[in-house]
């Protein structure tokens, strides 16, 4: 992974004795709310509705075991000792003073973390794939281009205050797509062209929110070496065309529909000929990136035949199909630490269990940890002889509930519980839904479902693209859930339909079972929940859930 040069350091250490500065001001009266308000959004920092929030980023989901025992040390001593996992592949803390946060940001320091650009209208932290550069079928390991895009976005000074906040995802691979990267402002897939030479197809003007959109392709081919003068022409495009006056009206997908994608493609175009010379990517540094992302000291080891071992223990067997995925090295496999417990709020972890999974990282894998857009994490490198081990390990911690990607798997946004901005509580939506289906064979029995609950239209829980999608609404003071169905963030994207009138909270785990149960009834063979429901459309679940 990217360590720090000694300009890294410099940088993030100066920003902490400036933010150290301003937060005093503000404390002593010096510096007023609105003068606050922008320095403490660039530093991560949000007023919530019991206490601030500092969401930590993680660039595209990457850590180190010393990183994530700062961030527990970090959640002793200055919260309530847990950390959530966003969506955004970072990390939040939900209770810190105020007066502590430049503290915070100094520990962080220590192990070159940070909170920049997790926050306010600016680009914000870059997305990818959760197995990136340890799955097969990449085009490219896509970090490098991670890298690069961090590096030139961070303490950009042309966009730090842009109309509306800026997400870039980055994919690598053909057959699938776990990163959304249709659904962002801007969305880099790497590619090659005839002469097998890589490059990228940029995409445009996605997002969820009050008016989800998937993005537009724009490029179809774009040379390496000019990414960062494209982007750049994008953002200018962006910066000097949208809309400043409405909040709501601001993101770039609202620009990209107003001028239609043809005429935003073009005015990118013009842009870009006028930057592509001065922006060109040196080749040395593209081969430094890279280098920087280089396999790590992988064994000679053979894959392990465990049928055996899965006669024995079924549970085991389970584990191992839904909760790890093919490596392309042979004899490892990438293992995904569920965080969806019954009783705790889907992606949180005890200040204890960062410990635990720290530890784990050195021990079984190279001493890294990946967090996951569906608020998991992932040991990427474990050697297949000890998957056993590990297991037995993460069953005794309650982390190896075998649902990965299953009904129960949930993503969550914090809700009413703590958001400022939501209507609704998501978490116990999500809590009632999984005690509803805790067996195991009925979830297996329904298949691959992707169920996504947000508190509000923000869609920080990515309602919109959940096969099964869940959003809080207010209802003269009471809140009430309404229902979508059909979404999803694969290269096929698509918003999911509303299924008709919200409902009420005590019912919501009724109404996702009416929905399941529809859907077994309706199923062709083993055909999955997204293709049914594609083939029947709404109007059957509507009937039912409405009878």
């Amino acid at each position: 992974m990217y360590l720090y040069t000694d300009l890294d350091q410099q940088l993030v250490n100066e920003r902490v004795a400036q933010f150290r500065d301003q937060t005093q001001r503000y404390l002593a009266g010096t510096l007023s709310e609105d003068e606050y308000r922008p320095l403490r959004l660039q530093n991560g920092l949000y007023v919530q509705r019991y206490a601030p929030m500092l969401r930590i980023a993680v660039p595209y989901g990457l850590l180190n075991s010393k990183q994530l025992r700062k961030i527990a040390d970090i959640t002793r001593q200055y919260d309530r000792g847990y950390a959530h996992i966003s969506t955004r592949q970072n990390i939040q803390l939900n209770w810190p003073a105020l007066e502590n946060v430049p503290d915070i940001l100094a520990e962080l320091a220590t192990v070159q973390m940070h909170a920049i650009q997790t926050s306010g209208n600016c680009i914000r932290n870059t997305t990818t794939d959760q197995f990136a550069g340890v799955v097969a079928g990449e085009i490219e390991d896509p970090r490098p281009t991670c890298e690069l895009i961090r590096q030139w976005s961070t303490f950009h000074p042309e966009f730090a205050f842009l109309p509306r906040k800026f997400k870039i995802a980055v994919s690598a691979l053909e057959e699938t797509d776990r990163a959304a990267t249709a659904l962002h402002d801007i969305g880099v897939y790497l590619v090659k062209n005839a002469a097998g030479e890589l490059g990228y197809k940029i995409l445009v003007g996605g997002g969820l929110g009050r008016t989800p959109i998937i993005g537009s392709v724009i490029r179809d081919y774009l040379p390496r070496e000019d990414l960062i003068a494209y982007l750049e022409a994008v953002l200018r495009v962006y910066n000097l065309h949208g809309r400043r006056d409405n909040k709501y009206k601001a993101r770039i997908k609202i620009l990209v529909k107003a001028l239609t994608p043809q005429v935003f493609a073009q005015k990118v175009e013009a842009e870009f000929a006028q930057v592509r010379e001065q922006r060109k990517v040196d080749p040395e540094l593209m081969a430094r990136m890279d280098a920087v992302f280089a396999p790590p000291a992988y064994e000679s080891l053979q894959d392990i035949d465990w049928s055996a071992q899965f006669q024995a223990e079924p549970a085991f067997a389970n584990w191992y199909r839904h909760n790890t995925h093919a490596h392309k090295v042979a004899g490892y496999r990438i293992v995904t630490l569920s965080l969806k417990r019954v009783g705790i709020a889907p992606g949180d972890l005890t200040d204890s269990e960062l410990d635990m999974v720290a530890d784990l990282a050195d021990r079984y894998s190279f001493g890294e940890i990946r967090n996951t857009h569906e608020q998991n994490m992932v040991l990427a490198d474990v050697p297949q002889k000890d998957l056993y081990d590990l297991y037995q390990i993460l069953n005794q911690h309650n982390m190896a509930r075998a649902h990965i990607g299953f009904v129960t798997d949930i993503v969550c946004c914090p809700g009413g519980d703590f958001c400022s901005l939501a209507n609704a509580k998501s978490i116990p939506i999500a809590e009632a839904i999984s005690r509803r289906f805790d067996d195991l064979d009925s979830v297996y029995a329904l298949g691959k479902i992707d169920l996504n609950i947000s508190g509000c239209m923000n869609a920080c829980g990515h309602h919109h693209v959940g096969h099964i999608g869940i959003l809080g609404v207010d209802k003269k003071g009471a809140e009430f859930y309404q229902v979508t169905l059909g979404g999803n963030s694969d290269h096929d994207a698509s918003i999911g339909d509303i299924l008709g009138p919200s409902f009420a909270a005590e019912d919501m785990a009724d109404i996702v079972e009416e929905v399941l149960n529809t859907y077994l009834d309706l199923r062709v063979d083993e055909e999955r929940f997204l293709d049914t429901y594609r083939r029947v459309g709404i109007t059957p679940f509507k009937e039912r859930v409405y009878a």
